[in-house]
This record gives C-alpha cells, structure tokens and sequence, in this order.
C-alpha cells in the first residue's frame, strides 16, 4: 500500500490559470493532491490571467475542470473545503504599470514558504513576466518559477529565454519541467538501473543490441493547428520528452540522487550525441507526414486537411531517428527514437533488447533474445521477456514469456499522475527531475543541427496514410540493420 507525504503549505501562482493547461491539468492536479491529504489547508492557490474574472467565476472554472477530471470519484465535500485555497487576480503581467498589490494580498510572504509562479502561458512572455515578478519585489528565494516546453524554438531562442529568466532567478529557483519525468514508470527506470544488480551489469554495449524509444499519437492536431506547424515532431516531442528519456535510459549511475548529480549525468549523454550529417540523413532519419486514411475503421483526414492550408506545408508529424551516444559504455549501440501523430495506437515506450546467446542450442526457430520493455503509456508497466519451455509434450519449444509488473494491480490506491508528482517536487524545491539550463541548450543544439541537415539535402516529409505506423522507409531503415520495431506490447 502506497502512502502520500504531505508537503508543507505554499502559494502557488498560476499565470495563463484560464487557459487550457490549468483547466486540463494544474488545476485538477491541485484537487487530486488535496483529496489524497497531501497539500495544507492552509495553502494558497492563487489563478491569474487577464480576463476580467472575479473569485466566484474562478472557483466555478475551476470546480468544472476538477469534477470533470474526477469522473465517479467527485466529492463535493472535499471540493467545499478546497475551494477556500482558490483565488483570482486579474493581472497583465506584461504590463509594467500592472497593480500587484491585490496579489501580494493574497500571499503569507513568509521567509520559508514556498511561493511558486508556474507560467502556463506562451513561451515567449516568460521574460516579461519574470521581470514583472522581480519588480514586484517578489522574485527572492523562497520564490520558485516553473517554465513549461518548448523553451525556445531554437538554441538562439532558448538561450536567450534562460538569460532573461537568469536575470531575475537563480538557477536553482527555476524549474523547467517535462511532464514525461514525472511518469512513475521514467522514475523507475533509474531504480530498476540503480537499485537491481541483476540489470546495471549488463547496461551497456556487452550485452545489449538496441534501444528503442516510441511515443504514439494517434490523435491528429486537436486544436494545436497553429503551434505544432511552426514547431513539427521534432521540436514538440523529440527534442524535450524524446532526448530526456534517452539521457535517463542511458546516464552513468549519479554519485547520489541530489538534483545536480542526475541533471550533470543527463548533460553528459546529450553532448555524447553523435551530429548527424547531411550525407547521412536519409539513412539515420526518417520525416513523414500523415495523409487521409482510416483509423478505428473511420475516415481521417490528412495533416493538410486538418491545417486547411492552401499553400501546403512541410512540417513533419512524423519522425524516425537512428540516434549513437558515443562514449564507452555505449559504443556501437543504436538508440532508435520514433514518435508520431495519427499512427495505429496510443502508446510510448522504452524496449532495451539484449543480444542474443552466443550460441542457440534450440535450433533456429527458437528465439534467444530478451527484451525489458518499459510502458510509459496508455498503462504503466514492466515487462521483462524471457525464453521458457512451452509446456506439453511433442518435443522441447522455447516460448518467450512476458512477466508483467503493471502499477494499476500493484498498489491498492490511484495513482498520481505526472504534473501531480512534479507540483509535489517543486513545493519541496527537488530540482532532479527537472532540466537545467544546460540541458536545454544542449538539446537544441544537437536538434538544430539535425534540422540543418534536413535542409542542406533537400529532405521533405514522406506521405504515411493515418492509421499507420509512418511511412515504409522506417521499417526500411530498421530492416538495414537487421533489426525490426517493436510491436505494441
């Protein structure tokens, strides 16, 4: 039986706290937390945005999004009690003239109370609103800023995001989050390396073939038409949640689990990353981009359809990448990343697969391969494959057996999903699975040069019907190495 610690009482301000990303997430996180006794009723959760709201149109928001991301387990009781927490300020934090003094009303300022400011709003007013923050005389330790992705569409970008943010914040104030870290299953994978010796000896190029790293949509744009086409697969998912799951897969064990230790083993793996060049970018990428096909049976548009662009586009929803981490322990080991909109499920995984024993013994239909296959999504799982006897007689068959630790039948409670652990983490000021400025910067550069790539060879997405798994040349590039995708488990 899993049990919840409570953390001490904070403020939390959210700037954007009308937006879609409180209503969907931070909002309904906060409730779930506060149902399970872990955040004080004397903590203070405080929306802002500029919509001229009062206190009452806010709780009634919030109360919407809450009950909704409930479902049967909605108690008014408990939402009677958590509303008092809730409050509204309308504020242009934009506006250098702006009134904070309802604001610093609200706040207990207390020399150790956390004071959170999570900018749930465009990437490109984080400046403006963290300078607004330190003219406010707000931005001292305890204060904590939390930045959601993308930090930037490029190097340039994202550095001179972290500069501005720099300006007013130290670095250990700010918090850049990636939902993905959150996943119990990532935090897992650190324990399953790190607390096991049945695994961590055989974590390198001795004894493992291949990783490979999958996240599928099968959604299309849902209302992001606008965003995702200035930003494509590959800045959306492959240059923050994609790189962070290959840097904790691939990581040397940390001197401890202190925030910096983990963060500077994580720097150490992106700028390992083999640059991909333009002479191999056909080979080691794949670019798609989804067309009309069927899905559950149902016709689906294609990506220009759901754009309405008359002029086309180039942008990829689709991309497959033979990535190499070049240091000793990974030496000749491919890490092959591929995520995608509209293919044939939901689902995002981590397979690591052994090599195969170096001599079969059970002729050559018998398969002498494991694999231990971390589920992220749509459930949370371990599964590790290894090769039995199938039972019965009529001669000895070797079957590969899956034993399964699923988190759902594991521990008698619901559990927390990401942004519900990660707001916990940042009450308590534990930086670990949050990224560091460096870190950002370097997956960027390493993205940045990919896109280079992309264009110095002329490479435009290939056509992949929705409902698919992307277009043929992933399995092509796959096949090249004799190596072939794993399934949906």
């Amino acid at each position: 039986m899993a049990k919840f610690v409570p953390v001490d009482p904070f403020d939390i301000v959210i700037f954007g706290g009308t937006g879609d990303l409180s209503r969907r997430k931070l909002l309904p996180a906060l409730w779930h937390r506060w149902v399970d006794g872990q955040i004080p009723e004397n903590s203070t959760i405080v929306g802002t945005a500029r919509s001229d709201l009062d206190a009452a149109g806010y709780r009634k928001l919030a109360r919407e999004a809450c009950k909704a991301a409930s479902g049967d387990s909605w108690d008014e009781k408990a939402w009677a009690k958590f509303e008092k927490l809730v409050h509204y300020v309308t504020i242009d934090a934009t506006d250098p003239k702006a009134d904070w003094g309802s604001l610093r009303k609200l706040l207990k300022l207390e020399a150790k109370r956390p004071l959170v400011f999570y900018l749930a709003t465009s990437p490109h007013l984080y400046v403006d609103i963290c300078r607004a923050i330190g003219g406010a005389g707000l931005a001292a330790e305890p204060a904590r800023v939390v930045l959601e992705k993308p930090i930037g569409t490029d190097l340039d970008s994202a550095r001179a995001i972290n500069e501005g943010v720099g300006e007013v914040f130290a670095e250990r104030q700010v918090f850049r989050i990636d939902h993905y870290l959150g996943k119990e299953t990532v935090q897992n994978l650190m324990v399953l390396r790190f607390a096991n010796i049945l695994f961590e000896p055989l974590w390198s190029h001795n004894y493992i073939d291949h990783v490979q790293i999958t996240v599928a949509e099968n959604l299309g744009l849902e209302g992001r038409a606008d965003y995702y086409d200035r930003s494509g697969a590959l800045r959306d998912m492959v240059q923050n949640h994609m790189l962070q799951l290959l840097c904790l897969t691939a990581m040397e064990p940390p001197n401890n689990i202190d925030d910096d230790d983990i963060r500077t083993e994580k720097i150490k793996v992106l700028n390992a990353l083999s640059p991909i060049e333009a002479k191999d970018v056909r080979k080691q990428t794949v670019r798609g981009q989804y067309t009309a096909g069927l899905f559950d049976g149902k016709p689906a548009k294609g990506y220009l359809e759901e754009l309405s662009s008359a002029n086309g586009s180039k942008t990829e929803t689709f991309v497959a990448v033979k990535a190499e981490v070049k240091n000793w322990r990974w030496a000749g080991v491919p890490f092959y990343l591929r995520t995608g909109k509209r293919m044939s499920g939901r689902h995002s995984d981590i397979v690591i697969q052994f090599k195969s024993a170096p001599h079969n013994i059970f002729g050559q239909s018998a398969e002498t391969v494991n694999r231990l296959v971390i589920r992220l999504q749509p459930d949370e799982a371990v599964r590790l494959f290894v090769q039995i006897k199938e039972p019965g007689p009529g001669g000895l068959r070797v079957k590969s057996l899956c034993s399964s630790d699923l988190y759902a039948e594991s521990f008698t409670l619901r559990y927390p999903d990401a942004y519900e652990r990660l707001l916990m983490d940042i009450v308590r000021g534990n930086l670990s699975l949050f990224m560091r400025r460096e870190e950002v910067e370097a997956a960027w550069r390493w993205v940045d040069g990919l896109i280079e790539a992309w264009d110095a060879s002329g490479y435009a997405p290939e056509p992949y019907p929705a409902g698919t798994d992307g277009p043929l040349s992933s399995a092509v590039m796959m096949d090249r190495d004799g190596r072939s995708w794993w399934g949906e488990v």
